[in-house]
């Protein structure tokens, strides 16, 4: 595989240090001339020196043949953006995966199409609300060019849903139970699996009936 990973802070250089271990073939883009010499003194021809915003500098990087994949991992978005954006809809490349700085601007990519990003701050938020969940249920996942999401709920004594079938739930459209931990043991839900206090139940669901299944299930 052939990989272009534009910005050599530690996010890209670590990735395109795993790239060349795993047996790959890659080329590591930076534009701080500082850290660029520093890159080349440990990754040699791998590391670039140029701009990833600008074609000229990725045609050098050999976007043309293309890669399998671009990461556009700088620490800023809109650059992050504009790398994607000329990667796919100018070179055809088919996979193109953007760092999204600050969860804010998430949007910005949804809307352009960019719809492989990931972003550290919201992943870590999500693993600070799963461990301190409020109001009993966690967003454990966004499929946003599905427009779905998956979330967790937290099933206690005085529960609506503890002691009741699933199909005696009245979930809201466009939400569905799909799945539950109890006792560390995973197992699907059908209609007719007694939801019970202490169960962690996997839902998914659309977007903006959070509030609707929240109260149905945990109250």
């Amino acid at each position: 595989m052939y990989a272009i990973v534009a910005g050599g802070g530690k996010v890209g250089a670590n990735i395109t240090r795993s790239l060349l271990r795993m047996g790959h073939e890659a080329t590591l883009i930076e534009q701080r001339r500082e850290r660029f010499e520093q890159l080349e003194v440990e990754l040699g021809p791998t590391a670039m020196l140029g701009d990833a915003t600008e074609i000229h500098i990725l045609e050098r990087a050999g976007i043309a043949r293309p890669p399998e994949i671009v990461l556009a991992v700088t620490g800023d978005d809109e650059d992050n953006i504009v790398i994607s954006q000329i990667a796919k809809e100018g070179y055809g490349v088919k996979k193109a995966i953007a760092r999204v700085n600050d969860p804010r601007n998430q949007q910005h990519f949804d809307l352009l199409g960019i719809t492989q990003t990931v972003c550290a701050t919201s992943g870590l938020l999500g693993l600070v609300e799963h461990e301190v969940p409020q109001h009993g249920l966690v967003k454990l996942l966004e499929l946003r060019s599905e427009g779905l999401e998956v979330v967790e709920l937290q099933v206690e004594a005085n529960a609506p849903a503890a002691g009741k079938r699933v199909a005696g739930i009245a979930l809201p459209e466009g939400a569905k139970l799909v799945s539950l931990m109890r006792n560390g043991v995973g197992e699907i839900v059908r209609d007719d699996t007694v939801i019970r206090p202490g169960d962690q139940v996997v839902a998914i669901l659309k977007p903006g009936v959070e509030d609707r299944l929240r109260r149905a299930v945990v109250g």
